[in-house]
This record gives C-alpha cells, structure tokens and sequence, in this order.
C-alpha cells in the first residue's frame, strides 16, 4: 500500500441511536434527539489499524472532519486534496458537509493515483463514492465475474461501516478490518452498491435498489450484502411466544424473524425499529394464534414503540432480555440496523437471545458483533445459542 485515499462522512450513523434508521435528510432532527457523530471515531479506529500494517502509506484526504483529524490522530501526516469549507470545525457535530463534498473529495484523491479509495459512512456515501469513481474513471460499470480475478478498470473502494443501514457488500465487518485489509490486500473481486428508499425504510418497508458494481479487495472480513427475505419462521415465533417469562421486558430489535414473534404475542410492531414490551407478571403467555379469538388480553404492556436508545433505558426494567436476529448474509447481530440496541443497553440487559431459521443460519458462516465499545464485543464473543425452531437451537460462533 503506498497511496491510500480516505474520505469520511461525519455526519454518517448520527440517527442510529435516537431511532431514525439513518441521517439522510433528518440531519436536524437527530441532533434535535441528542444524536452524537460516530463516523470521525470510526475512522481513526480503522487508519489506526492502517498505521500497525502499513505506517509508511501516503495517505490524502479532504481537510479538517472529512479525514485530515483523523489521519493524523492514527499517526500520519495527510496530504490534503480537497477543502470542504473555508471554516472546517474540530467539533464534527457542528460539521455541514455534504454528498457532493464527498464526490469531490474522490475526484480529487484520484488525481493523486491511489491505489484504494477508503470511505467511512454507510450505503448512501458508498453510493456517492462508487458514482465519482465511475465518472472520474470514465469506464462504467465493472464487468468482472466475482471470482477474484478479474481486472476492473475502476480504482477498488472500500468502507468502513458507520452508517444506519448497511445493505452493500462493500464494506469491511469492523473499522479495524478495514484498515488491515487496505494495508495487505493484493487482489480485487467485483461487489455490489445498494442504496434503500430510506422514507420507506422509516415507514417499515424495504426498497433495496443495485446502483453500482465495482471492484473491492478480496478478504474474509468483507461482509456480504444483507438479504432481504428468510423463509418461514412460524414455529420459532410460536415457539418463543410460549417461553415468554412472567414479568420480564423484551427488548425487541428489528427485522422479520423478530417480528414474527411480536406478531405472536400481539405486539403492535414497529418493522424496523426497536420494541421494548414486559409480560404481565403471573401470567401464562400464550402464542396469539391460540388464545380465545374474543379475548382482547395480551399478557403483557408495550412500553416504546420504534424506540430510541434513551427511550429504551428509560423503559427497562429487571429482568431483561434482548432478542435479536442476524442480517441475513453477514451474521452481524449488534452495529447493523439496530444502533438503538447500545452498549449501555446491552450491559443492562441479563439474558441475550439470538433467533434465526435454519434457511438464514444455513448461509452464515459466524455471528459478528460491531458495538462501537471493544469491552462488549469482546463480552459477546464465543459460542452463542441461536434458537432455530419451536424447540430447535444450534451454537454459532461470534468473532
């Protein structure tokens, strides 16, 4: 690795945390919420990990929060390419860029002919990225056939994943990956950029669109991109619906397996979000489908609803119990999607539990963790039980 190029995104992942599923066009809103930048911290997470593997890279930037801070905090002196305001803050929570200081900020690192194009953001900055490439490069699309080979006539991109929804197969699993796989990477395979309608998102649906192909380096730790569908996980809901515990909240996290098992104990869902609902105690919950029809008892209160990570605190209580399923295709259980799920709220929480129908477990080769806080992760690492079926669970890694 002799010239890498890195352009962050400060403002990518801020909704996560208060519940906005993303930050496109809600920027105002989530500081309204508190929102705090997770993308500068981020990034010198992964050109730290750069630096143990390759100190003598060169590496160019854009000024200020889109790189520079950060580059020089991981201990390199950046060569700065592009400037995106004459005020650049060093506080990123004041920071106003924009996606076309992202494309600029490409255009300009390809003038220095680097080698591999490293963003921090999510599925919108790797679209915005792949687009700059594409026209700086003049090629279109790669036309590789995946399979490691091939030779694409576009500059490789890489992400580093802070975004809210991470639906592209771009991406490094953790910031440190990233900055291990830029410094060692030899080959480069064909993967795919997609981008969601982030209002339908919001509103429970998923719109998941292919706007790119382009080229990325080769490494075990490149996530896949998420799949959309799973199968049935009818007797898994049904299942966990008649183990419910008297007394405890759930902290539900998004997704269709998850909801599944709200929709058995009548739970009024948000699709995406993050339900937080306790048993009534002393009752015996029964599984929707087999309660007296007339019966409006529900055996237990919905405390928040599509809720934030302040919202969540506020309603729990002891006991806990998170239950969670993995992003079909990555394994990724905490850090994709569910930023609400925080580590404070982990650490509150006494009892994890991981669900996932065997089709979904079938075409994931570990669990993985992405907390934003190495303690937890390392806590969550190991074998975990993933309940399959109504009876049925098998032990997956997390690494």
């Amino acid at each position: 690795m002799d010239a890498l190029g890195v352009v962050v995104n400060p403002i990518a992942g801020m909704g996560g945390r208060v519940g906005l599923k993303g930050t496109d066009e809600t920027l105002a809103e989530a500081r309204e919420r508190g929102a705090e930048p997770r993308a500068p911290t981020r990034a010198r997470e992964a050109l730290t990990s750069l630096f143990r593997h390759a100190p003598d890279a060169t590496v160019y930037t854009a000024t200020g929060i889109m790189g520079e801070f950060a580059a020089r905090d991981a201990g390199y002196e950046p060569v700065t390419v592009y400037d995106p305001t004459a005020d650049s803050t060093v506080d990123p929570a004041t920071a106003e860029t924009t996606a076309a200081d992202t494309r600029r900020t490409v255009r300009a690192l390809l003038d220095h002919d680097v080698s591999l194009v490293l963003f921090v953001g999510g599925d919108g900055t790797a679209v915005d990225v792949a687009a700059a490439l594409e026209n700086a490069d003049g090629a279109g699309h790669s036309t590789g056939t995946g399979t490691g080979n091939e030779q694409s006539p576009l500059t490789p991109m890489l992400g580093v994943p802070a975004g809210v929804k991470i639906y592209s197969s771009v991406f490094a699993v953790t910031p440190t990956d990233a900055g291990r796989i830029a410094a060692e990477f030899d080959r480069v395979e064909s993967r795919e950029v997609n981008d969601i309608d982030e209002a339908a998102y919001r509103q429970g649906e998923v719109r998941s669109e292919l706007k790119s192909v382009v080229p990325v380096p080769v490494a075990p730790n490149v996530q896949s991109s998420k799949q959309l569908s799973s199968g049935t996980v009818d007797a898994l809901a049904a299942g966990f619906a008649r183990d419910i515990e008297p007394g405890r909240t759930y902290v539900f996290g998004p997704g269709g397996t998850v909801g599944a098992i709200e929709s058995e104990l009548g739970i009024d869902s948000a699709p995406l979000g993050v339900d937080v609902w306790r048993a009534d105690p002393g009752s015996n919950t029964e599984s929707a489908r087999d309660r007296d029809e007339a019966s409006e008892t529900r055996n237990g209160t919905l405390l928040a609803r599509d809720a934030s990570e302040s919202e969540i605190l506020a309603a729990l209580d002891e006991p806990a119990t998170i239950v969670v399923s993995p992003i079909g295709g990555q394994g990724v259980i905490f850090g994709r999607g569910n930023h609400q799920i925080s580590p404070p709220v982990i650490e509150f929480a006494d009892e994890l539990v991981v669900v996932a129908d065997e089709d979904k477990l079938d075409g994931i080769e570990a669990l993985r963790v992405d907390t934003d806080d190495e303690t937890i992760n390392d806590e969550l690492r190991g074998w975990q039980q993933v309940r399959t079926g109504r009876f049925t669970t098998r032990l997956v890694n997390v690494v």
